[in-house]
């Protein structure tokens, strides 16, 4: 299935500091290639893969389900290990859920997490009918594009498929349930006005972490912030948050 021109995983070779990002639900690589490059920029090793059936169609996606999404990721982040001294997880909305799994799963071996509006708990209701609905109704409305800033687009699917949007509420019960296992140090980025994620993931993390995690709000963006206004506040938030963290320094600054 030919990929989507700019859907493409980016991959930046750079110093003992890796970076694994991890996009969202029925988004692409796209969404966060700005932050990647940045990272690069400032001399971290930067993984950033294309999840199974996104930037294709939504029909291929519709073949697939959490379960295949994570294990990209985690394939990711077992060749990021292999190559730097240490790693940091990121991801956007669904993205970040999986991003907090992997801190869950692979405990020390990540130093820290940060992530933009995170999808953890279903604030859909639509979606406990889903199970049942995807035998009747292949797909809905898309999801993709909640962005402020003019003339920006997010490459993302116009229709979510009902089948894989099915499977998503087993990950959040996954991640709920294994949550104090994160005592990694978290950063929260939160659009303060977010059309796609409810401010109950935040509320949920807020409620059930510790003083491992801060929460800094977005006052510009909506939910893909990482193309709005306010990303340069995420990329050199997150930056700062990896010199703070990292035990190894960085090969290069900006």
């Amino acid at each position: 299935m030919p990929v989507l021109p700019g859907a493409e995983p980016y991959h930046h070779d750079g110093g003992d500091i890796g970076v694994l990002l991890c996009h969202g639900f029925t988004g692409s690589p796209q969404s966060l290639r700005p932050w990647g490059e940045h990272l690069a920029g400032a001399g971290m090793t930067v993984s950033l893969p294309r999840l199974p059936g996104h930037g294709t169609t939504w029909q291929e996606m519709s073949r697939t389900r959490w379960e295949d999404w994570y294990a990209e990721l985690d394939k990711a982040f077992a060749d990021l290990r292999g190559r730097c001294a240490e790693a940091f997880v990121m991801g956007l909305s669904l993205g970040a859920c999986m991003a907090l799994r992997l801190a869950e799963v692979h405990g020390d071996a990540v130093s820290g997490v940060v992530v933009v509006n995170p999808s953890v708990i279903n604030d859909v209701p639509l979606l406990h009918l889903a199970p049942a609905l995807k035998y009747v109704v292949r797909s809905t409305p898309g999801v993709a594009g909640d962005i402020k800033k003019e003339g920006v687009s997010e490459l993302g699917y116009p229709r979510t498929p009902v089948r894989a949007a099915s499977t998503l509420p087993r990950l959040w019960r996954l991640v709920q349930s294994d949550i104090a296992k994160v005592t990694q140090p978290v950063l929260v980025f939160h659009s303060r006005n977010d059309h796609v994620v409810k401010p109950g993931s935040v509320a949920f993390l807020r409620a059930r972490m510790g003083n491992n995690l801060e929460v800094r709000e977005l006052a510009d963006s909506y939910h893909v912030a990482t193309l709005d206004n306010d990303a340069p506040v995420i990329f050199e938030g997150s930056l700062e948050f990896i010199r703070s963290h990292a035990s190894v320094p960085l090969t290069k600054d900006l």
